[in-house]
């Protein structure tokens, strides 16, 4: 069965070009005529792994094609989710299954409840990749991808296919842990690599802040009835820190570049859990009002 790959960025073009590596049939879906076109011009999405390129010429069309979709990896950045999925809605063959490849929280459930027929399942990923041009990838480090469906845990039979493409995957029956224990490492280092303007390692600096934003995610986190995802949080933060020491986060890469950020997924999600279960949380409250403000001065959203 076809993959069609809605977002080219970075793990939407890894994801890609590893199953098209495989020999497994893949189409990617771009936005408009002048994307297909750049990518027909560049003749392929091209993985560069270990400082070797290889170019796969993988079919490409628009969102308006008339082939059905049986599987889809919505790949595109957490804000464009809904209005990406709905753009191949009319496409989506009866039973027909996505994933969803987003940061944060939130999107997959504005996904799910746009596309009620549908099977969503949720992936949460700890891939590096980034993008050095347009229509290329550099698969930057090695990670786990969870896969999971938080309103039926029997796993589908594709999850050969994944084996087959070299991408390391684990199916979890509680994939919101997942996703919410990545939305408070997130929560817990992309701001504040924005707001000190330092790559992730140089966050060792100051400890104080990193352990009190921590104490306050896991607080969130047990009143969000999800005590497994604030196990042992500062001790991984820490660890993620040291690990991606020289990195820059996605988000202080969004900000440098003058693109939109995540926040409303990652933050404001975050803020409003505490909200709506009544938990005052004091410095995540005064961090999202900087990096709001940090956002505004720079004239980006803050949505």
């Amino acid at each position: 069965m076809t993959w069609h790959v809605l977002g080219a960025g970075s793990l939407g073009s890894l994801w890609a070009t590893r199953l098209a590596r495989a020999g497994l049939p893949v189409r990617l879906i771009l936005r408009n005529r002048q994307r297909l076109e750049a990518y027909r011009e560049a003749g392929g999405l091209t993985l560069i792994e270990a400082g070797q390129p290889q170019q796969y010429a993988i079919p490409a069309e628009l969102p308006q094609a008339d082939t059905p979709i049986h599987r889809l990896l919505l790949a595109c950045k957490a804000y464009d989710a809904s209005s990406a999925a709905a753009s191949v809605a009319e496409r989506l063959a009866p039973g027909a299954e996505l994933l969803l490849l987003q940061n944060g929280l939130g999107s997959q459930e504005q996904v799910a409840q746009r596309l009620p027929r549908q099977r969503c399942l949720f992936v949460s990923s700890t891939e590096g990749a980034f993008r050095p041009a347009d229509f290329q990838v550099v698969f930057a480090g090695n990670g786990q991808n969870w896969l999971g469906d938080p309103s039926d845990p029997r796993p589908p039979a594709w999850l050969e296919d994944l084996q087959r493409a070299g991408i390391t995957h684990l199916w979890s029956p509680d994939i919101l842990a997942r996703l919410w224990r990545k939305l408070a490492l997130n929560c817990a280092i992309n701001p504040l690599t924005v707001l000190h303007d330092c790559r992730n390692g140089e966050l060792a600096q100051h400890p104080a802040e990193v352990a009190t934003l921590c104490a306050e995610l896991g607080e969130l986190l047990q009143r969000c009835g999800q005590p497994a995802a604030a196990e042992n949080l500062h001790e991984d933060v820490q660890r993620v820190i040291a690990a991606t020491a020289a990195n820059y986060s996605s988000m202080h890469q969004d900000v440098a570049q003058g693109r939109r950020t995540e926040i409303a997924y990652l933050l404001g999600y975050a803020s409003a859990a505490a909200q709506r279960h009544g938990v005052h949380l004091p410095h995540l409250q005064h961090l999202q009002q900087r990096l709001v403000r940090h956002l505004q001065e720079h004239g980006l959203p803050v949505d």
